[in-house]
């Protein structure tokens, strides 16, 4: 995210050269009502750059299992490097599940789009999330682990225990500055239905909300494409949920059915359950009766015989109606679970309808905003083409005198945009008509320092020398050709490029790492490796004089 909003503190405009200039941080302040989040990138030049889809394996290869038990609790990939824990569990029915990748203390990654990268690849291949749907999901969540950046307490509050056991106060969610990531990232991706077939596995509205918005509307851009993606994944996301309402709502009809002829049935096995019931009391009656008379007449054999006979109808009789009792209660759990049924869908179709409503009032907000967006940047836009502009260098780590090129109002100072590389050593680039050259990079896990070319609206490297430079050397500019120090294995030559970033020539002696460049009308002056004064011809780089 950049800043858009820039006042400065005093006037400056400090000339360190012809097309060299360079503004303290204090001299462009920014000040902003909200927080913003910037993601700070490694931008300079590579030892070894990977190519897209290698960066997209990772996250596919994250996704390993996942498809196959959605619903069961699992850990894949590379704890030193890249990981993901699936953090599901289904007992817990009041807040969310969630997936939390890992980003190891090995990891090499330097820059938010590969995060992205890997964020969406992992859902496209987890999830089956199409790459335009998965690359957006990317963006947003990488702002929203940004914004809740070490706040367990909110984390506590949305997810399961399950979810809340595998994260810490110190590393939950995403730190803005690349130097952060290796060893203390947890970025956790919300699961709305992880069972779900379609657009609605991740929840949208979670790492949508207000504060996650408020921050992408400070880029340059408001991230109106980004936003305008997310829209139509919560427009779709209202027409799956409509459907599924519809349907569940259908079903509850044929359910409700289903209850009142469940309910007739138990009428009429209750109707013949008491009157089973009747006739067993009345058939134990008349046996009790036969019963008296033969104990009253034990010598009279019909009377005994009838006794015996009742008694056989009375226990028939108790248990065709044990039988009815049974059937009824039978009947009463099939109609209990006949209404759970149409209860059940009718919960379903409440709730994929409050869902509809829910993600089609997000979207219509949001395409309200993102209008009124619009038309400011494209004010904003006109305004800035009518702006006296210039560029500069600032400061963005005084400790190794690191510094990024801006473009800024020359009448106010304000900051129109912010190179992305934010690596330029020692202060110093030179215009070269189309672009500006500069010494940009930092040697780490997979940075390195080399001659670039900035392209001047984009603000981006277009180009790369093929000789590393070295960390102190200086750059001198005279005409069309640029002098500095490559490393060669420790060892450092003078080198003289072309516009093209192309190597004219070399110097034979060594020089020290750190030495001036001094141009005089005919040669170049520099401190050799013994730390000795050496004149060199100023087009061959041959040594003169001073061995």
């Amino acid at each position: 995210m950049k800043k858009i909003l820039f006042l400065i503190t005093v006037l400056f405009f400090i000339i360190l050269q012809v097309h060299s200039l360079e503004v303290s941080k204090k001299e462009l302040q920014s000040i902003s009502n909200n927080s913003t989040i910037e993601f700070i990138n490694y931008t300079g030049p590579h030892k070894k750059i990977d190519s897209i889809e290698a960066i997209k394996g990772i996250g596919s290869n994250l996704a390993q299992n996942i498809p196959q038990n959605l619903t069961e609790f699992q850990k894949n990939g590379n704890l030193n490097r890249y990981s993901v824990i699936h953090a599901v569990d289904s007992s817990q029915k009041d807040k969310l599940d969630a997936d939390i990748i890992l980003i190891g203390k090995d990891a090499t990654v330097d820059h938010i789009t590969n995060v992205r990268r890997i964020i969406s690849a992992y859902l496209s291949a987890a999830y089956n999330y199409s790459q335009e749907d998965a690359d957006t999901l990317a963006v947003f969540i990488t702002v929203y682990n940004a914004v809740y950046r070490s706040d367990l307490d909110s984390f506590k509050s949305k997810y399961k225990d399950i979810v809340v056991q595998n994260l810490t106060q110190e590393n939950c969610g995403l730190s803005v500055n690349y130097k952060d990531w290796p060893g203390n990232s947890q970025i956790i991706i919300p699961l709305f239905d992880v069972t779900s077939s379609d657009i609605s596995t991740v929840d949208t509205s979670v790492i949508s909300d207000t504060k996650v918005v408020t921050s992408m509307k400070e880029d340059d851009d408001k991230n109106v494409e980004a936003r305008k993606n997310m829209v139509d994944i919560k427009e779709r996301e209202a027409e799956n949920a409509q459907d599924k309402a519809q349907n569940a709502q259908k079903t509850a009809v044929e359910e409700q059915k289903k209850v009142n002829e469940e309910k007739n049935k138990t009428q009429e096995v209750k109707k013949e359950a008491e009157l089973a019931q009747k006739e067993a009391e009345d058939a134990q009656k008349e046996a009790e009766e036969k019963q008296n008379a033969a104990d009253e007449n034990p010598e009279n054999q019909q009377l005994q015989k009838e006794a015996e006979e009742a008694q056989k109808k009375a226990e028939k009789a108790k248990k065709e109606a044990e039988e009815k009792q049974q059937e009824l209660e039978n009947q009463e759990q099939k109609q209990a679970e006949q209404e759970e049924k149409a209860q059940a869908a009718k919960e379903e179709a409440k709730n994929q309808q409050a869902l509809a409503d829910k993600k089609q009032t997000e979207a219509q907000n949001e395409r309200k905003d993102i209008a009124k967006d619009q038309k400011e940047i494209a004010q904003k836009q006109a305004e800035q083409a009518k702006m006296p502009v210039d560029y500069a260098i600032v400061i963005t780590d005084e400790n190794q005198y690191l510094s990024k090129l801006v473009r800024f109002n020359k009448e106010t100072g304000e900051i129109i945009k912010s190179s992305p590389v934010n690596v330029i050593r020692n202060r110093t680039f030179f215009d070269s008509n189309e672009n500006y050259i500069a010494v940009c990079g930092e040697e780490n896990a997979n940075g390195t320092i080399k001659l670039v070319t900035i392209d001047k609206e984009s603000m981006e490297i277009t180009k790369e020398s093929d000789y590393k430079i070295a960390a102190a050397s200086v750059l001198v500019q005279e005409n069309d050709s640029y002098y500095c120090i490559t490393d060669e294995d420790g060892k450092y030559f003078v080198a003289k490029f072309a516009n093209d970033l192309s190597l004219k020539q070399k110097s034979q002696i060594q020089v020290l790492s750190c030495t001036p460049i001094t141009i005089t009308q005919t040669a170049l002056v520099v401190t050799n490796e013994n730390g000795s004064l050496s004149i060199l011809d100023k087009e061959t780089l041959q040594e003169l004089t001073g061995k």
